[in-house]
């Protein structure tokens, strides 16, 4: 008796799906007509799981196909919400915190919205109001702690400003350009403390659903893995061998929330 078996604890924050009985476990004699290829259950499975086995007249099939619909279904739940959640926080940023700037470009890298959640303002990018240029000394702003930054890297002493010729000005110049936020995306938060809890509640639940998304993605491919190997396994026995296949989704144990194992037994 040969026995190989594989394990996935999905971590406790998966929200489970109760379903009954989801475990299988079937034999079959893996025997073939030779009325088709031996390659299509295999390739069957990996479009989608359980054609394989059924192709084959193995009723556990149908155990591959009800976990993939519930996986699909909870997959494209989780990202409609983070989709959702997304296009809230997006909004809020534009309407609310970037409004007094007049912004002329709407959407940017996911670093920025992170940030504008962490900040009250970004601070001006130019604290100068004449010709010349310079960064902003408020550090509770994000350009200000920028600009410290830039002076805790290239200064001898963060508090004392070097001639601004001085190549380590221009050095921590250069460096706070490259990362400041620029006019065309300039924030505040002021006077919009309320609006601020609801980005970052916004922000925070669409992370999470992007992060349970892709969660049931795994899940999936790796449905579309043992399917593909269950049936290669059974298409390669001898009408004399058995094969015994254990799959399912269970209640966990010790904290775990959603347990999924799938085991293989051959007999010689």
């Amino acid at each position: 008796m040969l026995s190989v078996g594989a394990a996935r604890a999905v971590p406790q924050e998966l929200t489970p799906v109760w379903l009954p009985a989801v475990t299988s476990e079937d034999k079959s004699t893996g025997a073939d007509d030779g009325s088709r290829p031996s390659w299509l259950p295999p390739v069957a499975s990996a479009i989608l799981p359980g054609t394989g086995q059924l192709l084959q007249g193995n009723a556990r099939g149908a155990v591959y196909l009800a976990l993939e619909a519930v996986l699909l279904l909870r997959f494209f739940s989780f990202y409609g919400e983070g989709r959702q959640e997304s296009d809230t926080y997006r909004d809020l940023a534009f309407s609310v915190a970037r409004a007094p700037f007049q912004p002329a470009i709407r959407d940017t890298a996911f670093e920025y919205f992170e940030q504008v959640a962490k900040y009250i303002d970004s601070g001006p990018f130019d604290a100068d109001p004449g010709p010349g240029f310079a960064p902003p000394t408020e550090e509770s702003s994000y350009n200000g702690s920028i600009w410290l930054l830039a002076r805790q890297t290239f200064f001898v002493n963060p508090d004392s400003t070097p001639d601004p010729g001085s190549p380590e000005y221009q050095r921590a110049l250069e460096f706070y350009r490259a990362r400041a936020v620029g006019p065309n995306f300039l924030w505040s938060w002021r006077n919009a403390g309320l609006e601020q809890d609801l980005y970052r509640g916004s922000i925070e639940q669409s992370d999470e659903s992007f992060r349970r998304a892709t969660q049931h993605l795994g899940l999936l491919l790796a449905n579309h893995l043992i399917s593909v190997v269950d049936a290669f396994i059974t298409g390669r026995l001898g009408g004399g061998d058995r094969l015994t296949v254990r799959s399912g989704l269970s209640p966990g144990t010790r904290g775990e929330a959603w347990r999924w194992s799938a085991g293989v037994d051959i007999a010689f």
